[in-house]
Parts: structure tokens; sequence; C-alpha cells
């Protein structure tokens, strides 16, 4: 899951590294505020890279998933590439706990034949 998820966070990165040089170019926000926003939300989203197994590791990404979607009102574009990127959190999510599951699965049958 870890890997996964770690994969959708680094992308989101970019996209909201790229939706502040958007959302400079709107006068009704000041730079300082893009920056301020949008680099809490790329530290966010970097910290989180290395918090996912840990409890609230997946919670604070669906906060930044959240986040997105509603950045589409300063860059409309965000309001789609926020739920993209919610899909690909939750398939990133709920296949990389399968992938877990059958890792463990294959684990503990290897430790089983190489017992027996």
């Amino acid at each position: 899951m870890r890997t996964l998820c770690a994969s959708t966070l680094i992308g989101e990165f970019f996209v909201i590294g790229f939706a502040g040089l958007v959302a400079m170019k709107s006068d009704d926000v000041s730079m300082a505020a893009v920056w301020t926003v949008c680099g809490v939300a790329m530290l966010l989203s970097l910290l989180l890279c290395g918090m996912i197994t840990r409890p609230g590791g997946t919670q604070l990404g669906w906060a930044l998933q959240i986040a997105l979607i509603v950045g589409g009102f300063v860059v409309p574009a965000m309001f789609f590439l926020g739920v993209l990127f919610g899909g690909l959190w939750w398939a990133s999510i709920h296949y990389g706990r399968k992938i877990d599951e059958a890792k463990a699965r294959w684990a503990a049958q290897s430790a089983e034949a190489d017992a027996g």
C-alpha cells in the first residue's frame, strides 16, 4: 500500500505546484497566499509519503484530497484533478491493501514450506 499511496502523493506534489503557478495569474489572490497554501499542501504531500502506514496517515491523505477539490474555487481545473487524484488515492489504498494481504499470505506459505 505504501508504494502506491506514495506514488499518488508525489504526483499530487507536482500538480499542487503547477496549480500554484496558475493561481498566481489570478488577481483575486495574493502571491503570498497562493504560495503559503500551496507550500503547506506540497509539504503535507511529501510528509504523508512516510506516514501512510501510521495511524491517521490515510485520513490525512483524504483531507488532502478534499483540499485539492476545494482548490477548484481558485483554479477551476482542480475540481477535475482533485476528483481524479481522489480516485487514485482510493485505488492506492484499496488495491495496496489487497497486495499487502497477498504478500503476507505468500510469505506465510513460504515459511511453512521451508519449515516442513
